[in-house]
């Protein structure tokens, strides 16, 4: 359904759901500490990453001209590691690298977001947001990355002790798949794709920030 809304009404959406994810962060981490903030935000996040599989999409049909090498990892990282490791293994939710994750998240997609929805909604951006745009993702993504990779370190144990999403020998098809050895090669797959986001990232931001003929 949320494909077929206007682009605006999308963006809006998005932000939205970023925002509740963020007020309920923070208020509960001042509140009751760590240990309850996935709780908190844990369907919010769940919508916002979920409807974030739309931009992949959007990638390949060419509505955005963000490059899908650049949006599938980021996106599909931070889906795994919300339903695959976070959803999956509630052992892992109290951790302090939980808040961590969701409020380096969804500041930065609130930036994105608003930037991309006001740049539709009139035309232009002040130069204040199109600096956040292009400056924030400076300490969110190693803080962001950080916490993923974090977690999935953590959840590890939890993993080969429950073989969840396991198929054994012997069976029908002959097949065998282990878990365990997805979310080791999955944190494998960080190695060069970290750099080569973060690379990418800093020179849209160079060529953004000059062409705008703002000071960096």
């Amino acid at each position: 359904m949320v494909a077929f809304l206007s682009i605006p009404r999308r963006l809006y959406l998005v932000v939205y759901n970023w925002c509740q994810v963020l007020y309920f962060a923070v208020k509960t981490l001042k509140d009751a500490g760590h240990e309850h903030v996935y709780n908190a935000v844990e369907k919010p996040l769940q919508l916002a990453q979920t409807a974030a599989v739309l931009e992949i999409l959007h990638g390949l049909v060419g509505l955005v001209r963000s490059p899908i090498t650049a949006t599938l990892p980021q996106i599909g990282s931070r889906l795994y590691v919300t339903l695959g490791i976070l959803w999956s293994f509630p052992q892992t939710q109290t951790h302090i690298l939980v808040s961590t994750l969701v409020i380096s998240w969804s500041i930065t997609e609130i930036v994105r977001y608003s930037f991309f929805g006001l740049k539709e909604a009139i035309g232009f951006t002040p130069s204040w947001l199109l600096w956040l745009r292009y400056s924030t993702f400076l300490l969110l993504y190693p803080t962001g990355i950080t916490s993923e990779v974090g977690l999935i370190y953590i959840a590890l144990p939890y993993i080969k002790g429950s073989e969840l999403y396991c198929i054994r020998m012997p069976n029908k098809r002959n097949f065998s798949y282990d878990y365990f050895y997805n979310a080791l090669l999955v944190l494998g797959l960080y190695v060069p794709g970290s750099p080569h986001l973060y690379t990418y990232m800093l020179a849209q931001r160079k060529k953004a920030l000059s062409k705008s003929k703002i000071i960096r």
